[in-house]
């Protein structure tokens, strides 16, 4: 809530900060920007620190900084340090993936889908209570008691983490990514302040187009930099696959469509009932009218959960997405009475209800239980890019389809329309990709009174020991519980959570090497375990001919389409090994310079060791 609080905070004092602060509208938006801003650059970072230093350090630095921030521009009494207080407030979005990574780590399994989903309806209610808040305090107490209440709530917040929250000992070791995190915290600049002030500066001029440039440039130097350090701020290799990718691309297309709602239902009810299709509520009035729709998303955050352990996240984030598409769809053509509006704005957040839970729970369930804060982190940070870009496609077609009152240029009920349609049809495109996400199964019961054994080690690859590929490890108890999965540094160490103490089936597997299969037996607390890989998964045979094997025969193996894959020659003994290539069709080919004589087979290699034995003419 207090995350939700932080965004909607300003929002209704926008058209008077121009005068209380002598500035002009465009300087006034920087209020909304500067948090927009920090909470993208922070929270994926913030995040990544709290898998590897501790959670609660990082609930409490950034409810502190916020807290801080508050204090700041309630003091401040200058635009200049309402900008910075703003910009210090924006860290306060990191709490969401941060705490929802504390309960997954301090809640019994079967819980976490109903914390997870509660959590993530307090962002409806804190936006739907922030605007009429923020009204009747201004109206009340004047534009600091804003900055003062948060304060004071950032502070219960506070005093409350450092009282009743542990620190979890789920925690990664290892080295923090400092350059990727300042190449991303600029690229991340460039590109939101690009999307959010191009109408405004123009979508074609030198400084726009010079942001976007610069945040491809620096995407382009920041992707090749995360794969090659041994502690990326962001593990790509984890982020591209398919369950957590397409979780994220659905989840960009899905805020796009939530985002509308909060941008356009307040301002269909203020515009003037003498247009024709406006109601003329007062700022208080039309934030009241908001309640309800926060008030739903914290209802159904029950049955949200219960469809998550009951159906896993795949249907409930599809369930959430329909509610949604059909409803801007209706939105389209029942907008005659205040109460229509009211009830399409609270259909869009039972929607939300249940997208948003289903988020943070996909994401959970296809990363590394080490890695949660930071995944969910970057899952963060995609719906802050999709309420971005919401703003500023919702922004330009308001702005371009007006009609004149008094005047004065209001939105068109046609722009309103559109952008139910745009919302319908970003709802609809988060939706196809969700189909395609892998179906999870469902919650295993598993003991609540036991606590996870945490497991530290090394995959060890014995012949070659300079050489170390990327590794994966998985955890299965021996009564078919999942357990964790890994993978290792560019050094080999890897880090996992086990379901508590017991006998686990411990498997490792690298490209191009034989995987390694063991039953280990782990007790409570953090546990050492290395793990050796002793053979190299390879192509041999012997080169003879006739009843002689050929010794220093050149032996060399080619793709199907002729690009050279590798060569050696063979021993005293006639004998060659090749390092296995990729699954595929290949020639290998034997030459004997001694006899002149060269001999060529097709194979067809797979996923393990092969021997082919080449025979040359006599």
């Amino acid at each position: 809530m207090v995350v939700a609080l932080q965004q909607t905070l300003v929002v209704p004092l926008l058209p008077d900060f121009p005068v209380i602060l002598g500035v002009s509208a465009e300087d006034s938006s920087w209020l909304v920007t500067a948090t927009l801003l920090s909470a993208a650059i922070f929270t994926p970072v913030i995040s990544r620190m709290a898998d590897m230093y501790g959670k609660r350090k990082m609930l409490i630095l950034a409810l502190a900084v916020m807290t801080a921030g508050s204090l700041v521009a309630a003091i401040g009494g200058s635009f200049g340090s309402l900008i910075a207080g703003r910009a210090m407030q924006g860290f306060a979005s990191s709490l969401i993936p941060v705490g929802i990574s504390v309960l997954r780590d301090e809640l019994p399994k079967e819980k976490v889908a109903s914390a997870v989903a509660l959590m993530s309806a307090t962002l409806g209610i804190g936006s739907a209570l922030g605007m009429p808040m923020s009204g009747l305090l201004y109206n009340a107490y004047g534009w600091e008691s804003l900055f003062w209440v948060s304060a004071a709530l950032g502070l219960v917040f506070l005093v409350g983490v450092l009282l009743l929250v542990k620190e979890s000992k789920i925690t990664t070791p290892g080295r923090f990514d400092i350059a990727g995190a300042l190449v991303l915290s600029v690229l991340l600049t460039a590109a939101l302040l690009a999307i959010s002030k191009g109408a405004s500066w123009g979508w074609t001029s030198p400084l726009t187009l010079g942001l976007f440039a610069l945040s491809l440039a620096l995407l382009a130097g920041w992707i090749p930099l995360q794969l090659r350090v041994n502690q990326p701020m962001i593990d790509l290799r984890t982020a591209v696959k398919r369950p957590v990718l397409l979780t994220n691309v659905s989840s960009f297309f899905l805020c796009v469509a939530m985002f509308v709602n909060m941008l356009i239902t307040t301002q269909q009810l203020q515009i003037p009932e003498q247009t024709g299709y406006g109601f003329g509520l007062s700022v208080l009035v039309a934030g009241l009218a908001m309640v309800p729709s926060g008030l739903a998303m914290v209802a159904l955050s029950g049955a949200a959960g219960a469809m998550l352990n009951r159906w896993g996240g795949k249907p409930t984030i599809i369930f959430g997405g329909a509610i949604m598409a059909l409803t801007y769809i209706a939105r389209v053509f029942l907008d005659d009475a205040v109460w229509q509006i009211i009830v399409g704005a609270t259909l869009v957040n039972v929607g939300v209800a249940f997208s948003y839970a289903a988020m943070p729970t996909l994401i959970m369930s296809a990363v590394p239980i080490t890695e949660t804060a930071s995944a969910n982190g970057v899952n963060a940070l995609i719906r802050s890019l999709g309420t971005t870009v919401a703003s500023a496609l919702t922004g330009l077609i308001l702005a371009t389809m007006v009609v004149e009152y008094n005047g004065v240029p209001l939105p068109s009920l046609n722009a309103m329309h559109l952008s139910f349609w745009l919302a319908a049809l970003a709802a609809i495109i988060g939706i196809g990709i969700a189909l395609f996400i892998p179906s999870s199964s469902p919650v295993p019961k598993i003991e609540t009174d036991v606590e996870e054994t945490m497991v530290h080690g090394r995959v060890i690859m014995t012949p070659r020991p300079g050489t170390q590929q990327p590794a994966i490890v998985t955890f299965v108890r021996e009564d078919g519980v999942p357990g964790d999965w890994a993978r290792t540094d560019h050094e080999g160490q890897f880090s996992a959570v086990l379901p508590g103490p017991g006998r686990y089936v411990v498997v490792a597997n690298a490209a191009g090497w034989v995987p390694s299969s063991h039953l280990v037996t782990f007790s409570e607390g953090i546990t050492e375990h290395d793990i050796d890989l002793h053979h190299m998964l390879s192509l041999s045979g012997v080169v003879a001919s006739g009843e002689t094997v050929v010794a220093g025969a050149l032996v060399s193996l080619s793709a199907g389409a002729g690009d050279f894959i590798a060569a050696t020659h063979t021993d005293d003994l006639g004998g060659y090994t090749l390092d296995l290539p990729p699954v595929g069709t290949y020639v290998l080919t034997a030459a004997s310079p001694q006899t002149e004589t060269a001999a060529s087979v097709k194979v067809i290699l797979r996923a393990r060791t092969e021997r082919v034995d080449i025979e040359l003419p006599a």
